[in-house]
């Protein structure tokens, strides 16, 4: 894999794609056999929000990895604020082999690739979470083997997570729907590129106001928060506009009987999920949870190792 950062599955080929997917297998399989990998280097891992996944997922994958990661917090340090991004890439690029960064503004991962010299990756941004997406596809592909040809539903709001999985999907020769309220379908900027990657591959993109569309013949059915972190001031809002879009066993019965259900987490049961949905044998929200360690494992060797 030539790239020098992860910030958009977009950026990757289907090749790159299956080149995490299998690195992550292996590491899965035999994690003793990877644990001086990226011996004596060292991870800054930004955060502007916190997270449980995020920070245990990356942290216990360097330590793994035979490396070390070191926790910045936005009081810790003066990204955007005393400093520039500019000037922190630079400093930060004398110190550590690696960036990951989990922000508001996917200006400032950008920001970040664009100025230091040593790899970044998105740990999440508003607009998008490739992590997630890759780990999802992952999972799937441990589930099902080949995936060219199946098709996976978003169903909730148009946010990062929904901008990933429509980039990732092509990569792996799925087709997707995703379903939204009106008014809060995906970024018009994203939809645009990732239709043009479904068509490269072969590949569907439907965007829908239906749920019922959607799941339609589905093999995965995918859902997240209704509101996203930063957006707790529109909790109420979001909740009247998201009135009836809860993943539950009807909607489950609309996809193919083999279907799984996932979730990036935390999953808020009784409001974008039922319990009932969440908790059952079709949901591997917690195989989800897991194999973030192994993608991302695979994610920081494929672009760290080489400046060991």
């Amino acid at each position: 894999m030539k790239h020098e950062d992860l910030v958009s599955i977009h950026d990757y080929s289907a090749d790159d794609v299956y080149e995490i997917f299998k690195l992550a297998a292996a590491m899965k399989a035999k994690p003793g056999k990877y644990r001086k990998t990226l011996e004596g280097q060292t991870l800054g891992m930004i955060f502007e929000k916190s997270s449980t996944r995020t920070r245990v997922s990356f942290e216990v994958g360097m330590f793994q990895l035979g490396g070390h990661a070191l926790f910045l917090s936005s009081r810790d340090i003066q990204l955007g604020r005393g400093e520039t991004i500019e000037d922190t890439a630079r400093v930060l690029s004398r110190y550590l082999d690696g960036i990951m960064a989990r922000t508001f503004a996917h200006s400032t991962v950008t920001d970040l690739a664009k100025y230091a010299s040593v790899p970044v990756i998105n740990g999440l941004t508003d607009l998008l979470h490739p992590c997630q997406g890759l780990t999802d596809y992952f999972t799937a592909w441990e589930m099902f083997g080949d995936l060219r040809g199946r098709k996976i539903a978003y169903i909730g709001d148009g946010n990062n997570m929904a901008h990933s999985l429509m980039y990732g999907a092509p990569k792996v020769g799925m087709h997707i729907a995703v379903a939204t309220p009106k008014g809060y379908e995906p970024n018009p900027e994203v939809v645009a590129l990732a239709q043009a990657d479904a068509a490269s591959a072969d590949t569907t993109l439907i965007l829908t106001n239906s749920i019922d569309e959607a799941v339609k013949d589905a093999d995965i059915i995918e859902t997240d928060v209704w509101a996203s972190m930063g957006q707790e001031e529109e909790g109420e809002k979001r909740r009247r506009a998201f009135e009836g879009w809860t993943v539950d066993s009807r909607v489950m019965g609309l996809a193919r009987r083999d279907a799984i259900f996932m979730h990036c987490l935390p999953a808020h049961r009784g409001e974008e999920v039922s319990a009932e949905v969440a908790d059952s044998p079709q949901s591997v929200i917690f195989d989800e949870a897991e194999n973030r360690l192994h993608v991302q494992k695979a994610v920081m060797a494929l672009l760290m190792r080489d400046r060991a």
